[in-house]
């Protein structure tokens, strides 16, 4: 296990009566923020729809299946875009840190008409491997042999990468790796008509790491700032692996991500 630094700065001590004084008044701005979250939640839902026109064929441990099968007999489905390129031997260890959290919310999403499905661009074997290493549940399906990642803002070519061209997060950018993350969501009416209703990317998904709530409450917080960000993370089976971390783009530069200049 990793041993974070100490916290080394020293902090304020006050009495309890002054502590629930100052603790009364920031419960006021945490309701705000509540109140400010739902009034946020409720401009993405009235978000106007996208007809998805394009038919996409997936790869499951089952056979092909298309969009619309991904939703089983729901009319709501969120896709999580798990970064997983067919060149590399394991999935991104933030997207797993992510997968650890949702792992165990399908059934109750199920329950509110809402499939939840992983989409990646390894293949199917490959997935399947890494999801019994990590010992997860989800539903998890390849977008090989489709256009879904590209269209939906998380896959990118060598080209698209080397020219500046490629646009994560509504941004152009240059960015380094072919696959990114990001969850969209989509609805299928009575008739069997699909609509693309929402995606979000980057920081976004913080939203969806409850963990990181968990720990920004505690008087270290992230500390995050001597690991560069996400740097103290890995695999949940790897914390005690002796072997330094590399990340799968990093394997083999120039084969498992784009070549390096």
């Amino acid at each position: 296990m990793q041993n974070p630094p100490a916290l080394n700065t020293p902090h304020r001590t006050t009495t309890r009566e002054q502590w629930l004084k100052e603790r009364v008044a920031l419960l006021a701005e945490e309701k705000d923020l509540t109140r400010r979250r739902d009034a946020l939640s409720a401009k993405v839902r009235a978000l106007p729809w996208v007809r998805v026109s394009k038919a996409y064929t997936f790869d499951s441990p089952e056979g092909e299946k298309s969009l619309a099968d991904l939703f089983d007999s729901h009319s709501q489905l969120i896709v999580y875009h798990f970064m997983f390129d067919p060149t590399w031997s394991q999935g991104c260890k933030s997207c797993s840190f992510i997968a650890d959290h949702y792992n165990g919310l399908v059934i109750h999403l199920a329950h509110r008409d809402t499939a939840f499905v992983t989409v990646s661009k390894a293949p199917v074997a490959a997935l399947e491997t890494f999801r019994k290493r990590m010992g997860w549940s989800f539903p998890w399906v390849s977008a090989a042999r489709t256009d879904f990642g590209k269209d939906y803002g998380v896959s990118y070519t060598n080209e698209e990468l080397a020219s500046g061209a490629a646009v994560y997060n509504y941004t152009p950018g240059p960015y380094p790796i072919r696959e990114l993350p990001g969850l969209s969501v989509f609805f299928k009416d009575a008739s069997g008509d699909l609509y693309h209703t929402y995606s979000t990317f980057a920081r976004g998904l913080e939203e969806f790491l409850t963990a990181y709530r968990f720990i920004d409450i505690t008087p270290k917080g992230r500390d995050e700032a001597e690991t560069g960000g996400m740097g103290w993370l890995r695999h949940h089976d790897r914390y005690n692996d002796p072997k330094p971390f590399v990340h799968p783009w990093d394997e083999r530069p120039g084969i498992t991500g784009p070549p390096m200049k």
